[in-house]
């Protein structure tokens, strides 16, 4: 235990920011994260393969740093080789969003909905880490900072097959809508932009169909829930503040992070409505803290 405590403060650490400290952390690793690994290796005991967790949660509610704290547990406690990643990870190159917003509609050039993501390697990666007679594989890493896919070089490597498979995203899990509910636009975006409603109907097929294949194949998901949607323009900009710290890139302002978390609206709202019973829900209190867990 006093390696994974030591692993587990060091990364907190390294994660904290001037001005943004994780509070209870010796608490939350008791009272959450160490009953919630229990329970993912009791499912993962009955499986004959990896378990494929979805991590999923609206942006800046903290599914990178969930997942990792999940990752070091799992490993340190339960002695399981954890793969991570991320459907961000998966957005196709600046040049193929660009291709999409020319052949079906101008606001797929933005990163982030259904539709803007490389689903069929996706799809094919998730099998590859399923195989019993496992090969090293390499999973991209995307560079929000410039917006485009990292060179080869630096993707990670997996060299061992996984015990459990933690896929993190905002959308991961997200169910379509009926057209009845796309007609009104929820937002300033979707008012001015997809009058026609071309935007919004394919980024819903997707749902529909590449991304069910994908989501059909979980396990189990966790999902993250916010206190009320206000709350991720407010950690989408302290997200923002880390990234400036740790790239000397040019960030996003905050008028382009309120232009941005549009995209992610109608989703993110019906998915805090339409979680499943049977999903394990984490309530994220206003203070960015984990405040409860139901399994």
């Amino acid at each position: 235990m006093s390696n994974l405590k030591k692993n587990y403060f060091k990364f907190i650490k390294n994660q904290e920011t001037v001005g943004q400290k994780f509070r209870d952390k010796q608490r939350q690793l008791k009272k959450f994260y160490l009953p919630l690994c229990a329970n993912l290796f009791k499912i993962y005991k009955f499986k004959n393969r990896p378990l494929l967790l979805g991590l999923s949660g609206s942006q800046g509610s903290g599914k990178s740093t969930i997942a990792q704290i999940l990752k070091i547990i799992l490993e340190e406690k339960f002695n399981l080789s954890v793969v991570s990643f991320s459907i961000d990870d998966f957005y196709k190159t600046a040049l193929e969003r660009k291709k999409l917003s020319k052949s079906i509609h101008p606001l797929f050039l933005t990163r982030g909905v259904p539709g803007t993501h490389d689903t069929k390697r996706i799809y094919n990666t998730i099998k590859i880490l399923f195989k019993k007679n496992f090969k090293t594989l390499k999973i991209p890493k995307f560079d929000k900072s410039k917006d485009d896919r990292f060179s080869h070089k630096h993707w990670q490597k997996i060299k061992k097959k996984p015990d459990v498979i933690i896929f993190e995203g905002w959308c991961v899990g997200a169910k379509p809508q009926s057209f009845k509910k796309l007609v009104k636009p929820i937002n300033i975006l979707e008012k001015a932009e997809d009058t026609k409603l071309t935007w919004r109907k394919k980024v819903n097929n997707e749902l529909k169909t590449n991304y069910k294949k994908i989501f059909n194949l979980l396990d189990k998901i966790i999902y993250l829930k916010i206190p009320n949607f206000k709350y991720v323009l407010k950690w989408r900009l302290l997200q923002e503040k880390k990234l400036r710290l740790r790239s000397k890139s040019k960030a996003m302002t905050n008028k382009q992070i309120k232009r941005f978390i549009m995209f992610y609206e109608r989703i993110t709202k019906n998915m805090t409505k339409n979680y499943k019973k049977n999903d394990t829900v984490i309530k994220i209190d206003k203070s960015h803290k984990i405040q409860s867990i139901k399994f």
